[in-house]
């Protein structure tokens, strides 16, 4: 039986987040078209019309998550202390911005230089786009996080039709402010070189084996295109042919690949005594292969150790047997900072320990083979990293004529497809921030994150999307997310709060959702979610879906209604990426649940001084179960009881308000 929790907390809507020096307030807001009606949509055929007035805030909270109000490690729990931004230094503000005035591109240089002029209906995307890239010839090379560039936006609107590229290090790009009505406001009418032009077969979701050019796939540019993108253009001398051959709604498939792939990772090697195994969790010392040439690792730089799978690995998830495919992935992975790199011994120090084992491939740990072959474990590192861009103070729409008087507000299927563009992408990122954005309607996520390390997503307000179905949409999503923190953020009408694919060491504090906080599946773990509101309504659920929905077939095929946390069970994750990891940790947090159109909204997990560690036993992982069994699913087990031994540790409890910071008023 379930146990009735009746404790009811007062709801938290609005936050001010103090990060050092710098306070941002943040304020609470409440069938695809064809090929011909996108055209047409290029033309503008219609207006624009202003997004709704957010509603006022109902209570406000001032958080200072600045580095002299973290508490240090606590025993037995996580160390989330240096989460953030240059690890919890404290985003930067005026002082920061170089006084090298070639390097701070104000809105009458851009209107002078490069036409970017609000208002008067012209593509913008060209000017903006060489704004970057002058930034990042002229100004990168000499700049620091003391001495940052700064791109000044103009207030109102300007016109994109193209995804922007972010990859000049040290920038700013801050805008006039998010109020659509007086602020900078970009509207998002995604062109045909930036569009999908490849649908899977039931027209759901783009095709991203079919999305093609020599050898590249459509995969390469995951988790997708958006308005901005901060990542890394580099082309690997092995693909440049490719590049220049392909089309323009091609080219980007072979960018920034000289991070990631096979073209950058090493293989590994044992270490000694320890047959099968280059590392083990709390470890520092990963042994790399003889063979692996060790000139893009440098000290002081990044790298991303992943794990490969293997049977043993699903076994410890709990996912055997499962009526889904196993996966040569690494799904045990994460970004560290090189403390050292030792060519004779042919080995590199991480900054801090390992969470995971790491096999030497599939099979080296005993278990047979996935898909026919054993996968290398790889130490793969970010030769071109990203680092210190902000984006600040501006508001993000994607404008859809073809779909006007549709609402997409609680459909939980892709209206849109080849339109499923993101707001901000954030990949091969380190040590970047999105501070006090406002988004309305993205094509799909508003921010997402792949592969990045020590980002701040603060004070933002995001609402709806336009797809939030099948492929994964519409999310406030975290993946491959490590050392962060998500404060102050307010979102509505979106498909989830996520944290996948490895997140792990993010702090999640502070927000205001309408929609679940969900632990997606891949071995996330480590994540601290406190002083949160989660108010999930009736409404919100995967059944309110009645176009391209959410199912892997194209149909709904899961007809339970969404709790305040969605946690992977390990047989049913395995279709996604696998099971969710060890002590993900919620407290204090203000989170209710309206199990019945127009009822009552039901705490949910209330005791704001109980310490919740799911997928843990106290010493080590353990998955959720029920009188010991593991269960199979999430769905439809919302509300068992999983303390006593049965995955969600509850044994301990801690008098303040906040497990992160020292003082929360």
């Amino acid at each position: 039986m379930a146990r009735r929790r009746n404790v009811v907390i007062g709801a938290l809507a609005a936050v001010v987040v103090v990060a050092g020096a710098v306070t941002v307030a943040v304020v609470s807001g409440s069938d695809g078209a064809g090929n011909e009606q996108r055209e047409q949509a290029e033309t503008h055929p219609e207006p624009w019309v202003t997004p709704p007035a957010p509603e006022p805030p109902k209570a406000a909270l001032a958080l200072d998550t600045g580095p002299a109000n973290r508490r240090p490690a606590l025993p037995g729990l996580p160390d989330w202390s240096k989460a953030g931004y240059r690890e919890g230094k404290g985003l930067p503000g005026d002082r920061e911005i170089t006084p090298d005035t070639r390097c701070r591109i104000t809105p009458a240089t851009l209107a002078e230089r490069y036409q970017v002029k609000p208002g008067d209906n012209t593509d913008d995307s060209d000017g903006l786009q060489r704004a970057i890239d002058d930034v990042k010839r002229d100004c990168s090379p000499a700049a620091s996080y003391e001495r940052l560039s700064l791109i000044s936006l103009p207030a109102g609107v300007l016109d994109v039709t193209k995804q922007l590229s972010v990859d000049a290090d040290y920038l700013v790009i801050r805008g006039a402010g998010a109020d659509p009505a007086s602020g900078t406001r970009f509207v998002f009418r995604p062109g045909k070189d930036t569009r999908y032009d490849k649908l899977d077969k039931d027209g759901a979701s783009w095709d991203q084996d079919a999305m093609k050019a020599g050898d590249a796939r459509g995969g390469w540019i995951w988790p997708g295109r958006g308005l901005f993108r901060v990542q890394s253009r580099e082309v690997h001398p092995d693909y440049r042919a490719d590049y220049a051959s392909a089309p323009a709604n091609r080219k980007d498939l072979f960018e920034g690949t000289v991070n990631v792939h096979w073209k950058a990772g090493a293989k590994l090697a044992e270490k000694p005594g320890d047959a099968g195994f280059s590392a083990r969790t709390g470890e520092t010392v990963v042994h790399l292969d003889r063979k692996a040439k060790l000139t893009a690792f440098r000290q002081g730089g990044y790298v991303n150790v992943r794990a490969a799978n293997s049977t043993k690995f699903y076994e410890q998830q709990q996912a055997l047997p499962t009526d889904h495919e196993l996966q040569n992935l690494h799904m045990r992975q994460q970004i560290f900072g090189i403390a050292a790199v030792d060519e004779a011994a042919h080995t590199l120090t991480l900054d801090k320990p390992l969470e995971f084992d790491v096999p030497v491939n599939s099979t080296s740990d005993g278990s047979p083979v996935i898909e026919g072959k054993a996968y290398d474990s790889k130490a793969a590192p970010l030769a071109d990293a990203v680092l210190g861009v902000g984006l600040e103070n501006f508001h993000i729409s994607q404008d859809m004529p073809a779909l006007a008087g549709q609402d997409p507000t609680h459909e939980y299927g892709n209206l849109a497809p080849a339109e499923a563009m993101h707001g901000i992408v954030l990949k091969w990122a380190v040590n970047a921030w999105v501070r006090g954005i406002a988004t309305y309607r993205t094509g799909s996520h508003p921010i997402v994150t792949e592969e990045a390390k020590n980002i701040e997503v603060v004070g933002n307000s995001l609402d709806g999307a336009w797809n939030k179905g099948k492929g994964g949409n519409g999310y406030l999503r975290g993946s491959r997310v490590w050392d962060s923190v998500y404060a102050g953020n307010v979102t509505r009408n979106l498909r989830h709060f996520t944290l996948q694919w490895s997140a792990s060491d993010n702090v999640v504090i502070g927000n205001d959702f309408d929609s679940d906080v969900n632990l997606h599946g891949g071995w996330e773990r480590r994540n601290l979610f406190e002083l949160n509101t989660v108010r999930v309504p009736a409404e919100h659920q995967p059944g309110n879906c009645h176009t391209r929905c959410g199912g892997e077939g194209g149909a709904n095929d899961d007809e339970t209604a969404w709790f305040p946390i969605w946690w992977g069970a390990g047989k049913k994750a395995v279709k996604w990426s696998g099971a969710t990891g060890p002590q993900n940790v919620f407290f204090g947090n203000t989170m209710t649940k309206q199990t019945a159109a127009n009822g009552p909204f039901v705490p949910y997990y209330p005791d704001r001084n109980r310490v919740y560690q799911f997928g843990w036993d106290g010493a080590g992982y353990r998955h959720l179960a029920e009188g010991g069994t593991p269960i199979p699913d999430w769905a439809s087990r919302e509300q068992a009881d999983y303390t006593g031994g049965n995955g969600v540790d509850a044994t301990r409890t801690d008098p303040a308000r906040s497990l992160f910071l020292k003082s929360v008023p």
